[in-house]
Order: C-alpha cells, then structure tokens, then sequence
C-alpha cells in the first residue's frame, strides 16, 4: 500500500468518528429546537440558536476538515467509501441515545461494512500525481465531465423546484439526492482545494491563481446546500434511514465523478478494479442491512390534536343529544372519528 493512502486512511477513520458523532448530536439539538419552534423539515431556522446543534456542527467540522486533509492524500476511491465507518458510528450511537434499537442484524450490518471498507482499503489505487491548479483546471473541463456536471446541476434544479415542495416530506430521497449529487461536485472541488493548499505549503504557491478560487467558491456554495438539505432530511426521516441512504448515493456518485475527472482507475488491474467494486458491494450491503433492521421514526405531527382514546362523544342527531365512549363505538363511527381525521 502507498505511504499516501495509510495517511489517507487513518485521516478517513478518524473523520468517520467525528461525522458519525455529529448526526446523532444534530438530531438531538433539532429535537430540542422543534419542541419549542418550528422544525426544520418546514423551513424554520429555530435551530440556529440551540447550543447542541452547534455542538453538532463543530464535530461535524472537524471531522470534514480531517476528510479533506484525507482527499489530499488518497484518492476518492479511497477516502469516500470508508463514510462507511460513520454509518456505525452512528448507528450504535443512536441505539444508546436515541432509543433507535440496532438488532442482531444492525450488527451484522456494521461487520459487512468494516469487512468491505477493508477491502477497499487493501486494492484502493495510488494518487496520481498534480503538480498545479492549471492541471486540475484541464481536468474539471473535460467534455465528459462537463457533461456530467450539467447533468447534476439540471437534476438538483428539477427535485428543489419541482419535486420539494410536493414529495420532500414524504419521499427521503428527495433531500437525500440533492445532498448526494451536490456532495460529488463537493468532493471534486474539495479535492481540487486540497491540492492546492498541498503544493501551496510544498512551495509551489496557487494562491495567485484564479482558478484556485474558482475552486473555493464552488466547494463553498456546494457545502451550504448539502447542509441546508441535510437538516431537513435528519429532522423529517429516522437517523438510521438518512444516514444509509445517504452514503450509497453520495458514494456511488462521488466515485463516479471522480472517475470521470481524475480518472482514478487508469493504469490499474482488472483484479484490483473487480477488488474495489466487490469491496463497495459489501459496504452498500451493510448500509442495507443497517436500514432495514430499524423502524421508520415515529413522528406526531404538530397539525393534529391529541385526543385521549378513553373520551367521551357529544354527538347532535336529529335535535337530540346522544354520549358514546369511544371504546363503546362501531368500528364505522370510530374510523370517523379517529383522531388523524381532525386539526
């Protein structure tokens, strides 16, 4: 294995530590927030001023910061399939603090994950040498990657718009595909970053170069966006569900991307390209696993009175009065007057 991938590695593990802290710490400050304000699946910012949620952010800093540090090292291929280990992180952590049971198949979930992120670890490719931002720059206007770009962009344009307002609380992949596409260019620009600050501190400064803010601009507004969707997929679906989905989308298409940009899989065997692609496999089988062995959150949405199942009637029939218990009625009258039918 290339010294460069070990650092890669160690950088990856420990940012999948802090990342997986930071869903469940986030979720708890969104809870705090949406019990005293609006929530931030219907588009309030109460949030902003809970404390744990800020918590949550700064783990979620460092643990990107140390992402990031890893991309300069190691190649996407690497570095993004081992999210993996954050998928655990905050599996186990949910189960302790946030009453989300992790089974006996949660479990083996979070073996297959370890065992293919191993695999991963042992055939990833070597980082192909940059020696300049004008060099990533020839890269990132490759008509094929271009045309993958403005492919993302038109997607992301169709589920905000269009597809939000109508199925974003109903449908997790919504939120989640915005998160995922935005967060491929994320890691392309990131990287792109990362190379620059690399050779900048190597001596060979990027700084003057416009091309190198180009870069930062782009990872910016892509790192707010993914955030902003972020929020409202972990405040309107169960952590255990986000947090699996999320990192098979994002997964499969920052590879892709980087694929096609970096062209991560040149010059290497087909038994390490077929090691990497079993590996990843194995990793998505544990994410799914993860997610089908825990129960979808049960949430009581605020629009709907609480009524206790024990109260009594008053019902108007033909100018008289008649009471009924509610464990007395029809199944008929019941369904009428279920509590879901009233505001």
């Amino acid at each position: 294995m290339y010294r460069t991938n070990i650092i890669g590695f160690g950088l990856a593990v420990g940012s999948s530590a802090f990342i997986g802290s930071s869903f469940i710490i986030k979720k708890k400050g969104l809870q705090r927030a949406g019990a005293s304000g609006s929530r931030a699946s219907s588009g309030g910012y109460g949030y902003l001023l809970e404390p744990l949620w800020w918590i949550g952010m700064v783990t979620m800093i460092v643990g990107e910061f140390a992402n990031f540090v890893a991309y300069m090292y190691a190649p996407a291929v690497l570095v993004t399939p081992l999210g993996a280990l954050s998928i655990i992180v905050s599996a186990v952590l949910a189960h302790f603090l946030l009453k989300e049971k992790l089974g006996k198949l949660g479990i083996l979930g979070c073996v297959l994950c370890i065992v293919g992120s191993t695999v991963i670890v042992i055939h990833a490719p070597g980082e192909h040498s940059i020696s300049s931002v004008e060099e990533i720059w020839e890269l990132a206007i490759q008509p094929a990657f271009l045309l993958y770009t403005a492919s993302a962009v038109a997607v992301v344009l169709v589920l905000v718009l269009y597809c939000d307002p109508r199925y974003g609380q109903t449908n997790i992949l919504v939120y989640i595909g915005i998160c995922s596409i935005i967060g491929s260019l994320t890691v392309m620009s990131i990287k792109a970053v990362g190379i620059a600050i690399k050779l900048t501190l190597e001596g060979y400064s990027q700084v003057a170069h416009f091309k190198s803010w180009v870069f930062v601009m782009v990872a910016a507004t892509c790192i707010i966006t993914q955030l902003i969707y972020l929020n409202k997929a972990l405040d309107t679906f169960n952590t255990a569900i986000v947090s699996p989905i999320y990192y098979a989308l994002f997964t499969s298409l920052t590879i892709l991307a980087s694929a096609i940009m970096f062209k991560d899989w040149s010059g290497q065997s087909a038994s390490s390209i077929v090691s990497v692609l079993c590996g990843f496999i194995t990793v998505l089988s544990g994410t799914m696993v993860l997610h089908i062995t825990r129960d979808p959150e049960k949430q009581q949405s605020a629009d709907y009175s609480v009524l206790s199942p024990q109260i009594s009637w008053l019902v108007h029939a033909n100018g008289e009065i008649w009471k009924q218990n509610n464990d007395d009625l029809l199944p008929e009258y019941v369904a009428l007057i279920h509590q879901d039918h009233f505001k």
